[in-house]
């Protein structure tokens, strides 16, 4: 469920590419300082956008550390240190995986989630304690969608994706330094990527869980018919996609109305260019 909100590379200036990157590099070593070098491979271009969106509304310079790292040991990479957005995207980027790979488990009974969740565990004990409302939220609001998912009576597309959408709302409007003023906006724009998010993965996923017999929201909501999944995905693909065009509109109207000190050609790319193009290559 995490991977989607990229910048659309071909439309962003080289300096602004060289900064996500720095962003995104700079979240992997916030991981390492903050929670040790295992956690690192969790690290994803959601909580990316988060730190880069939090970032851009305070009206201070980024630090910036060039170095090796280990993944790319012969290449000097740049990387934003010493950044309390980066700090908490790195909380989110371990609460998230960690209660989702534990769901995993109980729903896959995969041996590879369990191993992974085994590892993170020691890890979700060195969340700040400043942070514990906003993981108890992450793990309520996950366990709020999951037992929706297991649900026999039928629900909306709205009502299904609510939650994790709440979610993402939430935790982009709890930011500790957030100012009061954004507050609403970063709610609505954290609901409408949160619901993004949710139904896209459902589509990417869904000849996949159609395979295999796994839940899936949009087949189980949409597919009362018991179609194939060629003939379902071309029946229902139109519908989909306007869903996931309102919610990226509705994002980017949100955007308009924040006083964003730095990041703005970033955020603009990938929330007017970027969401629209990932839709672009799952609807292939």
């Amino acid at each position: 469920m995490f991977g989607y909100v990229t910048p659309s590379k071909g439309e962003l200036k080289i300096k602004d590419y060289e900064k996500f990157k720095a962003y995104y590099c700079g979240l992997c070593l916030s991981i390492k300082k903050n929670y040790g070098h295992i956690p690192r491979f969790i690290v994803n271009y959601d909580m990316t956008f988060v730190a880069i969106l939090l970032d851009a509304l305070e009206d201070k310079p980024c630090t910036l550390y060039t170095g090796n790292c280990i993944a790319h040991p012969l290449k000097k990479r740049n990387f934003i240190i010493n950044n309390s957005a980066l700090d908490y995207a790195s909380f989110l980027n371990v609460a998230l995986v960690y209660f989702k790979l534990t769901d995993d488990v109980k729903d896959d009974k995969s041996k590879l989630s369990s191993l992974s969740a085994f590892f993170l565990k020691n890890y979700f004990k060195k969340f700040p304690s400043d942070l514990k409302n906003h993981s108890n939220l992450i793990k309520e609001k996950l366990n709020e969608l999951y037992k929706l998912e297991d649900e026999k009576r039928k629900i909306t597309i709205d009502e299904l994706s609510h939650p994790f959408a709440e979610l993402t709302a939430l935790v982009l409007s709890s930011y500790p330094k957030l100012n009061t003023d954004h507050k609403d906006t970063m709610y609505t724009l954290g609901y409408n990527l949160g619901k993004w998010i949710y139904i896209i993965d459902a589509f990417d996923d869904l000849e996949e869980d159609m395979k295999k017999g796994k839940f899936n929201a949009i087949n189980n909501i949409f597919n009362t018919d018991n179609l194939e999944y060629k003939e379902f995905k071309a029946y229902i693909k139109d519908r989909i996609d306007f869903i996931l065009v309102t919610s990226a509109r509705a994002c980017f109207e949100c955007i308009n109305k924040l006083s964003l000190k730095t990041n703005k050609d970033i955020l603009y790319n990938i929330l007017q260019l970027g969401l629209l193009e990932k839709m672009e290559r799952v609807f292939v």
